[in-house]
């Protein structure tokens, strides 16, 4: 056999990264189309439910928001137990547990029922989105992952685009089969992820060395350049569990995620209704197709942000610039007339999905191993409590002020401060960048 020319292992490389993107990120991307979609449908059927149920609007907004309760609590054991059992297995799990509880929230009519299914939901999905964000690290260098983290990003626009008008659709099912229309939402795609799930288990290799569509050679170089990078940022505090726990850097990224996931639920869980507002129409088919707008810029966001901000060097910079973008489209959304409000969703969407995938970067440049896996679980975790106080945060603030901007006053504020503490995050080297652009 004849020897390896120089740069060889670096094509080869080149070779593993669009291989492996093209097989897994489509498949990741449908697991998170199907967990965003699970995890806001109750927006979709807002209008619906509290008519048909007797809920009230402080009532709802408790029941959406405590689901990031139960998530936020099991995400660290959660994420440690996919690290010790594989993807493969537990991603399985993840799904099919919180498809099945999805599909229950056909009997929650009464609001005990209902908090107690949003917040077993929670408890199902916990580890879902940091389980990606970590898996994500076993298969693609530093270099890559910016990029690759943003095609994963296309998840959620993506579960608005398609799931909005069938959510939409679904709702007109009213009384078909003797069920009501949001009753036919939550067991359809409740089922459908169920089914996803299942698929998991045959289809999403845990690591690359079990990888048989990789060839030997393949999986040697891969493994190669992410044992460098990881040898790099080996430290104890980086992988430690306990002491990744315990950094103040880990609890900084911690809030900053808090203050962008607040921004995002605070327009998601109320999106569909504003529109309906907007248009003077019930929530259904319509309302859906003209929901799905403002993520068309999300994903567009979800794509360039990251590569722009990887191109410049500029991750914190980019980062701002999202979230006071997010910001000052929250308030738009709120003040400005029907088409201005419309401009204001498409400037929310795109700020707060852009700057997410950027976000990642950071942590994940940072840890390894176990810790990694923690870390990773903890940010996630004090990220998703942004999602228990945006709705309850918003419903509280226009009680107490009786203003109709108060709300989006205070989620607009969310995203500004956010800025405001990217602005102090300091920019560490990269651990070695063995990758190569796709």
């Amino acid at each position: 056999m004849s020897p390896r020319r120089p740069n060889e292992p670096t094509t080869v490389l080149a070779g593993v990264i669009r291989k492996a993107g093209r097989r897994l990120l489509p498949f990741l991307l449908l697991l998170y189309i199907m967990a965003f979609l699970d995890r806001v449908n109750v927006g979709f059927a807002k209008q619906a439910y509290l008519r048909d149920t007797g809920l009230s609007e402080g009532a709802y907004a408790f029941g959406a928001g405590i689901f990031f309760i139960g998530y936020a609590l099991f995400e660290v054991p959660s994420n440690l137990l996919m690290h010790r059992f594989g993807a493969r297995v537990w991603m399985c799990r993840i799904m099919v547990t919180w498809g099945l509880i999805s599909a229950a929230m056909v009997f929650a009519t009464q609001a005990p029922v209902f908090y107690t299914l949003r917040f077993l939901l929670g408890v199902a999905e916990a580890g879902f989105f940091p389980g990606v964000i970590l898996y994500l690290t076993y298969w693609f260098p530093a270099k890559e992952r910016g990029p690759m983290m943003g095609l994963f990003y296309f998840g959620a626009p993506l579960a608005q685009i398609l799931g909005g008008p069938l959510s939409g659709l679904l709702l007109e099912m009213h009384d078909a089969a003797g069920l009501k229309g949001w009753q036919w939402m939550f067991l359809v795609e409740g089922l459908l992820a169920t089914g996803v799930g299942v698929w998991t288990f045959w289809y999403l290799p845990s690591r690359p060395v079990e990888a048989k569509w990789l060839s030997a050679i393949e999986r040697e170089t891969l493994q190669s350049a992410l044992a460098a990078e990881d040898s790099a940022k080996a430290r104890p505090e980086a992988t430690e569990v306990l002491r990744v726990l315990r950094q103040p850097r880990i609890l900084f990224f911690g809030l900053i995620y808090c203050l962008v996931q607040m921004s995002v639920y605070g327009v998601t869980f109320y999106l569909p209704s504003q529109v309906a507002h907007l248009l003077g129409r019930e929530t259904g088919l319509l309302v859906g197709l003209v929901s799905a707008i403002p993520w068309l810029f999300a994903l567009a966001a979800a794509y360039l942000a990251p590569r722009i901000a990887g191109s410049l060097g500029r991750r914190r910079e980019v980062a701002i610039g999202c979230l006071g973008m997010a910001g000052f489209g929250i308030g738009l959304s709120a003040a400005g007339p029907p088409l201005g409000a419309m401009v204001g969703l498409c400037l929310a969407t795109a700020g707060f999905i852009g700057v997410q995938p950027i976000f990642w970067t950071f942590p994940t440049d940072e840890l390894s191993g176990p810790g990694a896996a923690a870390g990773i679980a903890l940010i996630n975790s004090i990220g998703a409590l942004g999602g228990f106080l945006a709705p309850n945060m918003k419903a509280l603030a226009e009680k107490a002020w009786t203003f109709p901007l108060a709300g989006a006053i205070t989620l607009a504020a969310t995203a500004w401060l956010g800025a405001a503490l990217f602005a102090l995050l300091d920019e560490r080297r990269r651990a070695n960048p063995a990758g190569v652009s796709i």
